[in-house]
């Protein structure tokens, strides 16, 4: 929640209009799903966010990919890699100075039928209304 809610802040504060606003949906059996799931910025990690950048990504087929963000505090870190700049291993080992939180990408209308909205949140201020 502490996640969305400065995401929701920062989109707000970009758009220059609105009130930060976060969707809480709840989840059934993602079990179901194809999913793919990394358990931290790695290698592997490193590679899937690269070839999305690029657009490059051959293999669509999960319905869910689960794993770290890739933000804005961590595209210096990525464009220098994709640059050729820093290799992978130094590249992962910069990114795991950063908390480095985790987003749940529902990439197909199947997945989309795992999710149920809950409720909406608006803040003004940095307070609920």
């Amino acid at each position: 929640m502490e996640q969305a809610k400065k995401w929701a802040f920062i989109v707000t504060k970009r758009r220059n209009y609105g009130k930060a606003t976060v969707s809480v949906f709840e989840t059934s059996d993602l079990g179901k799903l194809d999913i793919l799931k990394f358990k931290g910025a790695d290698i592997n990690w490193l590679k899937y966010v690269a070839k999305n950048r690029k657009n490059i990504y051959q293999n669509n087929n999960y319905d869910l990919v689960i794993g770290p963000v890739a933000n804005d505090n961590t595209m210096p870190v990525i464009s220098l890699y994709l640059e050729n700049v820093l290799n992978e291993e130094e590249t992962v080992k910069r990114l795991l100075t950063q908390k480095l939180k985790d987003q749940y990408v529902f990439k197909t209308k199947k997945s989309l039928e795992y999710l149920k909205f809950k409720e909406e949140l608006v803040y003004d201020n940095g307070q609920d209304i």
